[in-house]
C-alpha cells in the first residue's frame, strides 16, 4: 500500500533564502499574469523565476494567506476587535510596562513609531519670528515689542575688511575680473 506524502505548510519569514520570504512583488505579478494565462511555464517567464515550482509556491502562499484571513473572520477577529483590544489594554492594564507596550503598538500601527523631523526645520528662530510677525501684522494681538523687532548686524572689524579686500583683489587677478 502506498503511503501518502504529508505536506508541510509554507512558512514565511525574513531570511536570505527566497523560498521562505513573503514574495509580495511576485504575488502581485502572478495575480496580474493570471489574467492573461494560466500556463505555468508562461507564468514562470512572466514572473521571472527559475522554476515552475516557484510559481506553485507563490500560488500556495496566496491561497494560504486568503484562507488565513477567512479563518480569522470566522473566529470573530477583525481589525476593529484587534484595535479595541489593544486600546483596552493600554487604558486598563495595571502594569505601566504593559500599557506602554500597548501604546507603542498603536503608535506603530499609525506610523508614528519613528521620529520624523519637522518640515519647518532648517530655519533659524529669527526667521520664524519674522515670518510670524509678517503673517500676523494685520492681527494686533502681538505685543508692541515684538512688532518692532529688528536684527542688527554687528560692524565688521577693520582687520576683517582688509582681509576681504585682499581676497577680492586676489580673485580678480586670478580670474580676471
Amino acid at each position: 500500500m502506498k503511503q501518502q506524502k504529508q505536506l508541510k505548510p509554507i512558512v514565511t519569514n525574513a531570511t536570505k533564502y527566497k523560498h521562505n520570504s513573503k514574495q509580495n512583488v511576485q504575488q502581485v505579478v502572478l495575480l496580474k499574469a493570471l489574467e492573461v494565462t494560466s500556463d505555468p511555464k508562461k507564468l514562470k517567464e512572466i514572473m521571472g523565476v527559475k522554476t515552475v515550482a516557484e510559481v506553485y509556491r507563490t500560488l500556495d502562499k496566496l491561497s494560504i494567506r486568503k484562507e488565513y484571513h477567512d479563518a480569522l473572520a470566522r473566529a470573530g477577529f477583525s481589525l476593529d476587535k484587534v484595535v479595541t483590544g489593544i486600546a483596552h489594554i493600554a487604558e486598563n492594564s495595571e502594569k505601566d510596562d504593559t500599557r506602554l507596550k500597548a501604546y507603542q503598538v498603536l503608535m506603530k500601527s499609525v506610523g508614528l513609531d519613528k521620529y520624523e523631523a519637522d518640515t519647518t526645520a532648517g530655519g533659524t528662530w529669527e526667521e520664524e519670528l519674522i515670518k510670524s510677525i509678517e503673517n500676523n501684522e494685520e492681527n494686533n494681538s502681538l505685543p508692541e515689542a515684538i512688532k518692532e523687532y529688528e536684527v542688527t548686524e554687528p560692524e565688521m572689524p577693520e582687520k576683517m575688511k582688509k582681509l576681504r579686500e585682499e581676497e577680492e583683489e586676489l580673485t580678480k587677478s586670478i580670474y580676471g575680473g
